[in-house]
């Protein structure tokens, strides 16, 4: 393992590692968005070139589309595919009930397409990513530009009866400008410091007038990996009940760290 990764990127990388091995010969793969997703897909990239693995995946953002490309990793659309056998993704914040915050990366719409049209969701972060209660991470919400300052007035006006501690609302600017999403949207990102509801924040959030989605994941997460910097990973499968603890195979070839995540 190359002695230039830092111990945050180690960790992201077991945790990829370990995701990966549940992708099978023939499967359609959602292949997620984020720094953690980039390790996830070079990894992946490996198994194609060296067992000859057969996979086909959606990107959920043009980036993670160029670098799938980039890779040798088959690609095709979320129509053409029509149903995936799992989606593989990084996460902002993940509580003890495998809620997610999502969308960090801006593809936070594209994500949560992408996850619920597959059998599974692999959630895969670095341990630090796990918390008690969601929140601290910025919620975002993506809100199509028409209107948007009017939505930004509508979501505030609802956080004032939410189970929240912070209702600090901010358009996300990049290079001095207000980002643009792969749709063309915005992004609010909602400073609420702790979420005592996520399910029932999701809900309303997406009944204003102006909102697309929001990136609260309820009920859509089935295995959480979090990798270690030691690569320990700590595996949590919905259908296996208890969590479990083993070790990935970090003895890679240093051209694999060659690249950044986001």
């Amino acid at each position: 393992m190359s002695s230039e990764m830092s111990p945050i990127d180690r960790a992201k990388y077991a945790a990829a590692v370990k995701a990966v091995d549940y992708v099978q010969d023939g499967m359609k793969v959602g292949l997620g968005t984020g720094s953690t997703a980039f390790w996830m897909i070079k990894r992946l990239a490996e198994r194609v070139r060296d067992e000859g693995l057969r996979v086909t995946g959606v990107p959920t953002s043009s980036r993670t589309a160029a670098l799938a490309r980039e890779e040798g990793i088959a690609l095709t659309t979320l129509d053409e595919a029509g149903w995936l056998d799992l989606t593989i993704d990084g996460a902002d914040e993940v509580d003890g009930d495998l809620n997610l915050i999502k969308g960090g990366g801006a593809a936070l719409l594209h994500e949560k397409i992408v996850a619920t049209a597959s059998d599974r969701m692999i959630v895969i972060a670095d341990a630090a990513k796990q918390v008690a209660a969601l929140g601290s991470f910025p919620l975002p919400v993506e809100v199509i530009p028409f209107g948007w300052q009017t939505t930004q007035k509508l979501v505030e006006e609802l956080l004032e009866g939410m189970d929240v501690l912070g209702r600090e609302v901010q358009v996300r600017q990049m290079g001095g400008m207000k980002l643009l999403t792969d749709q063309k949207n915005h992004i609010l990102d909602l400073h609420l410091k702790h979420i005592g509801n996520p399910r029932q924040l999701a809900m309303v959030l997406n009944q204003i007038p102006g909102v697309v989605e929001n990136g609260l994941f309820v009920d859509i997460c089935d295995v959480l990996i979090l990798g270690q910097a030691d690569g320990r990973v700590t595996v949590r499968d919905l259908d296996a009940g208890a969590a479990s603890e083993v070790a990935a195979d970090l003895t890679e070839p240093d051209n694999i760290f060659a690249e950044g995540g986001e």
